[in-house]
This record gives C-alpha cells, structure tokens and sequence, in this order.
C-alpha cells in the first residue's frame, strides 16, 4: 500500500476545515460513548414494552458491544481505502439507521438486530472519526485534538448514564433512541464540510483477512460473555474463536495488502502505546463495573448513591485528558506521562484495599481519584501518539486496531474480573451458589456480616493482582516506547508539503 495520503481540500484554508472536523468527530464519539453507558438503564423500560427479559433482553447491550469490537478494525481499513470523511459518514448513517430501527422496534429480536447495525456504525465513528483527527491535524494540533477525543468519550461514558436516565424517565425508551438519531443527522450535515483524504493507491479490499477477523474476534468475545454461564458454548466460543484469528494471521501475511499490516504489530512504541491504553483499561474497567455491585450489596446503597460515588473515578476523565495533551504540546515526555499513568493506577488499585465494609465514600476518595486521573492521562496522550508512529496512508488502520484492542480488551477484563472475582469467594464460602449471589449483591441471610468480609477479602485480592499487573505493565510499556520506531505526525505529499493540516 502507498504511504502517501492525498488531503482533499474543499476550500482555502485548513483552519476552517480543521474546527468543522474536529467538532464533528467529537461530537460521534459522545454519541457512541453514551450509547455504550446509558442503553443498560433502559433495558427495564425495554423489557417492559416488549415483554422481554433473560438473555434476549441483554442482548440489547451485547449486540452493540460485540459488532462495536468487532469492525471497528475493519472500518479504520476500509477508510483508508475509500476516503475516511467517506467511511466516517457511512458509519455514521449506519449509527443513526440502528438508532432508529431500535426505536421503533416492534419486538425484542429486531431491536437486538438494529443494536448491532448500530454497533457496526459505532465501530466506524470511532475508527475513522481517529483516522480524520490524525489525517487533518499535525504535532502539538494533534496531541491536542485526541486530546479533545479522549475528554468526550470520557464524558460520553460520565455523563450517559444519568443521561439516559433522565431521558427514558421523561420521554420514554424509543424516544431515547431518537435523541441518536437526531444527533447522527446533525452529524452527517457537519461532514458536509470536513475535508477528505485516502490513499493514493486502492488496492483490492482484503475480503478474506475482514472475514475471519470479524468471525474470529466476534466469536471469540461470545465465548467469553458466555464463559461465566458455565457449559460448553463459552468454551467453544474461544477455542473456534482463536482458530479463526490464527487463520486471519495467516491471511495477512499472504497478502500483499491485509486488513492489518501485520509490520504494524512489529513496531515497538506502537505497541507501547497499545498496551498501554489496554493495561490501563486492565486497572479501570473493573473497578468501574464491579465496585458500585460491593457498594450496594454490602453497604446498602442504593444504585444512585453508589454511581455517585464512582463519579470520584469518572469524573477525571472528563477534565485530566485535555491537561495532559496540552503538557505534551508544552514539551513533557509522552513515555513519562504514560508510564505515569500506568503507576497511577496501579497505584490506586492497591490503595483501594483499603475498602471495608461501611468505611463510607469520603474514605474512598484518594484511591479511587487516583486510579481515574491515571486512566484521564492515557485518555489525552495514546491516540495521537499511537498515531505518530504508523505512516500517513494507514493511520484509519491504525486507530481501528487501537480501538479493536481497547474495547476488546474492556469486554475480557469485565469477564475475567467478574470470573476471578466469584471464584475467590468461592474459595472462601464454599459454595458455587452462594458466591454468584454474594458476587451479584445479594447477601442477605443470618450470615451477612461474615461474608460481607469474605467478599471484602475476595476484592482486596483481585484488587492485589490488578495492581501488580499494571505496575508491570507500567515497565514494560516504558522499554517499549524507549526503542526506537517511527515517530511523525505529518501525512506529507510527494513533495514534501503537508496541505489542509494544522498544527
């Protein structure tokens, strides 16, 4: 593949452009964050309207999180081929289409169909809404742009559930729904605007690399939301899963131009980058997901309180990423930032073992303030640095395998985390039964003092080994991004200019 990227300009200026771009980039990715947030507090409201629960009820969730992950990679591939404003509002119509098939729903089988429409759309804004970020802006620009991304996914994840809460209380869930669609229209006017850029060369699309990647990792993500049900289908899943991945890698290398440039993976600070942002999700997501549980299980707290209180760890999201870009424009060392946020969260994991039953919020507050400035941080820095390292034509690759691994990686650290979790009470009550409904906040029974410890000693545990992980994450990351690799953030043409980029 060329490593030339052609920059479409449609007026004098890259200023103008560049605001239009930056602003409608931001703009899908806190539709797509809070969609991912806020859609589990209209699953009762969707349950009720159409006599769903169980499995097909969740699947309102899966769905969308499963088609996200899995063609976010492809999406980023196919922007580099056919234009990334191109690929990004087709995404984007095939967000608000899913959007609105979800609302008007007749049944629970076709609002799960439409999640995952809107799921592939999903997958597509974030890939190529990186891609455009990377493709229109360069240096300290660009650090501060993804900066920019980081903030609004964060605040997208911070600010959809109370969102969506509020939105279903007072129009309803298909109304919810419409609110996407809404925003996706006013999405697709914005695009209008934004300027193009693809590669100079448009090799054949590598059909057989997206389909056993899409297969591979959609399967494989199955297996692992179904692991925890016990039975064969978990199991199944990761193996057929895996075969399917490894036969992508052997597809790959035959062709001349893959859906993932597997010399990509060989790049050392690229690397770093990605396992950076996964290792942080490692420390994050977790503790996200699983802690508001303890809290309303051993503490008595109702769902509200208990989201409040996790607000001490959203909330950094929402304002650190943008401080820590402009640190980096400023001139301090990305690998520093990055490896401090690594300490930061392992750092606050391990503080977090603190937590007792009944020590109340304000208690909580240093480690759990700590863990969410460390992911704020590698929200504002890994994108754009990730960017850097990967030539101009690639860069929707690029960010479609960077996001690939960071959602994925979320869904395998919720299912071993909730896993991990149950099996360590279960060591200590004995009882399989009993450690799901303890691990689900139910502790009621004459025993509830005694396993409110047991299930308090289970978290300092889990707490231990996700803080371990991390801190050695934090040393490898760091040995990675001290090799040398490529390191530009310019997408320049032949003749050495870079049009249409601000910096």
């Amino acid at each position: 593949m060329s490593t030339l990227t052609t920059a479409v300009p449609r007026k004098e200026g890259g200023r103008p452009h560049a605001a239009v771009t930056l602003v409608v980039v931001l703009v899908g990715v806190f539709a797509v964050a809070m969609s991912i947030a806020g859609t589990g507090i209209a699953l009762p409201r969707i349950g009720q309207g159409l006599d769903a629960s169980g499995a097909t009820l969740q699947w309102a969730v899966t769905a969308y999180n499963l088609a996200l992950s899995a063609f976010t990679l492809v999406c980023g591939s196919l922007a580099d081929l056919f234009g990334r404003r191109r690929t990004f509002v087709a995404a984007t119509a095939l967000f608000t289409l899913g959007s609105l098939l979800t609302a008007a729903a007749p049944n629970i089988l076709v609002l799960d169909a439409a999640r995952a429409l809107a799921g592939i759309g999903a997958g597509g804004v974030m890939a190529c809404g990186g891609a455009l970020l990377a493709a229109t802006f360069e240096g300290p620009a660009r650090t501060r742009a993804f900066a920019a991304m980081g903030m609004t996914g964060g605040a997208g994840v911070v600010v959809g559930p109370f969102l969506a809460g509020w939105l279903v209380t007072r129009l309803g869930w298909r109304p919810s729904f419409l609110v996407f669609v809404l925003v996706g229209l006013l999405i697709l006017a914005g695009s209008r605007a934004a300027p193009e850029s693809r590669a100079d060369h448009r090799p054949p699309v590598d059909v057989r690399g997206a389909v056993t990647f899409v297969a591979g990792l959609g399967t494989l993500m199955y297996g692992l939301i179904r692991l925890p049900d016990g039975g064969p289908v978990g199991p199944a899943g990761l193996v057929v899963g895996a075969v399917l991945l490894t036969v992508f890698v052997l597809v790959s290398r035959r062709t001349a131009d893959p859906v993932l440039d597997l010399t990509m993976i060989r790049n050392p600070r690229f690397m770093g980058w990605t396992l950076g942002t996964l290792s942080t999700s490692v420390g994050f997501v977790g503790t996200l997901v699983y802690l508001p549980i303890y809290f309303q299980g051993v503490d008595g707290a109702t769902a509200r309180e208990a989201g409040q209180t996790m607000l001490m760890m959203t909330a950094p999201i929402m304002v650190v990423p943008i401080f820590a870009g402009w640190l980096v424009a400023k001139g301090v060392s990305a690998r520093a930032l990055m490896t401090l946020a690594l300490l930061l969260v392992a750092g606050g994991n391990a503080w977090l073992t603190v937590l007792e039953p009944g020590m109340g919020a304000p208690a909580l507050l240093g480690p759990l303030l700590t863990v969410g400035v460390g992911m704020g941080v590698s929200f504002g820095i890994t994108d754009a640095q990730a960017m850097n390292q990967v030539e101009p034509a690639r860069v929707g690759m690029a960010a479609g395998f960077l996001n690939t691994v960071r959602n994925s990686g979320e869904a395998l650290v919720i299912a071993v985390f909730g896993t991990v979790l149950v099996a360590l009470i279960q060591a200590r009550v004995g009882s399989a039964d009993l450690a799901d409904r303890i691990a689900a906040g139910d502790l009621s029974g004459a025993d509830r003092a005694l396993n409110a410890l047991r299930y308090t000693e289970s978290w300092h545990i889990a707490l231990w080994w996700v803080a371990g992980i991390c801190a050695a994450a934090a040393v490898v990351v760091a040995v990675l991004l001290s090799r040398p690799g490529r390191d530009s953030g310019t997408p320049e043409r032949e003749d050495g200019t870079a049009p249409n980029k601000v910096s």
